[in-house]
């Protein structure tokens, strides 16, 4: 008997407010990390957040009686995922560290875009010319972010891009991935590629270990509190309702981000972040819309 879940209108609504509480537990992850990195090396800071998450999803998995190690694990596709969450980790971290939380965070919202033209290409999904349209405009919004003609263009703000085409990768090989290995098992592994992405930007940074001041402590861990609670929201989300209808609240996220970088960190919004900020939820509004009809 196939398992049906739920997809009443209450159903929905609580779907909902899982993936809001998920994006605005995100949204703080990212600010207290920023905040470590104002004190501490970005890879001490990559290296105890990967830790930390680690211990707590073999925790998890103990718990559970899941094993981490099986042969599953050294398939291909978590292979390629490993790459690309480390990639995606890295440059993450950089951009929120190194440029402003507000743009690093629009950026993000272009990883649904770029998920859905990377499955046309590897996985031969069928994507019509609408919905490409609607990539080709997101993109365009990020372009708009990043200003690379403009006078006021930063290398560091491709990485955010570079971060974001990371993790556009690292889901789509998660969807590859075998069945038999659960989020626990996922979410282990890429809290220890967090570590190796710090470990390796070690020798690029060459900046010594810190000690950990108490303020600093508090920031690691509530980071890691808070990207724990953080995924375990989004699993919760997106098994409660339809996806259809709880999908589009992650761009809740860019209002979470931008509003916290406003207030703790002082940044100012130009004319170009809200025009490459609308291209990008609306292109991945239709896109999602489209998919519906489908």
């Amino acid at each position: 008997m196939t398992q049906h879940i739920q997809t009443d209108p209450r159903s929905n609504l609580i779907g909902s407010a899982w993936m809001i509480a998920a994006m605005a537990l995100f949204a703080l992850e990212d600010a207290l990390i920023k905040a470590a990195s104002a004190a501490i090396p970005i890879w001490q800071v990559l290296v105890l957040f990967g830790a930390g998450g680690a211990v707590i999803y073999a925790a998890v998995a103990l718990l559970r009686g899941t094993r981490l190690f099986q042969a599953d694990v050294l398939s291909r596709p978590m292979k390629v995922r490993v790459v690309f969450e480390i990639l995606g980790r890295l440059f993450y971290v950089l951009a929120i560290a190194l440029t402003p939380l507000s743009s690093a965070t629009v950026i993000l919202q272009a990883t649904p875009l770029v998920v859905v033209a990377g499955a046309a290409l590897v996985f031969g999904e069928t994507v019509g010319w609408r919905r490409w349209s609607a990539i080709l405009v997101g993109l365009i919004g990020v372009v708009i972010i990043i200003q690379p003609t403009g006078d006021s263009f930063s290398a560091l703000s491709i990485l955010a891009v570079l971060g974001m085409l990371g993790f556009a990768g690292r889901d789509l090989a998660s969807r590859a991935a075998p069945a038999s290995l659960g989020t626990e098992v996922l979410g282990f592994y890429g809290f220890l590629c967090i570590i190796v992405a710090g470990l390796a930007y070690r020798f690029w940074e060459g900046t010594p270990m810190q000690p950990l001041t108490a303020h600093v402590g508090l920031h690691m861990t509530g980071a890691i509190v808070m990207g724990v609670m953080a995924y375990a929201s989004l699993m919760k989300a997106m098994r409660t309702g339809e996806v259809s209808s709880v999908t589009p609240f992650r761009y809740s996220r860019l209002l979470f981000g931008i509003g916290l970088g406003v207030v703790m960190f002082g940044e100012e919004l130009d004319q170009t972040m809200w025009i490459g900020s609308a291209l990008i939820v609306a292109s991945g509004l239709y896109i999602l819309w489209r998919g519906r009809r489908t």
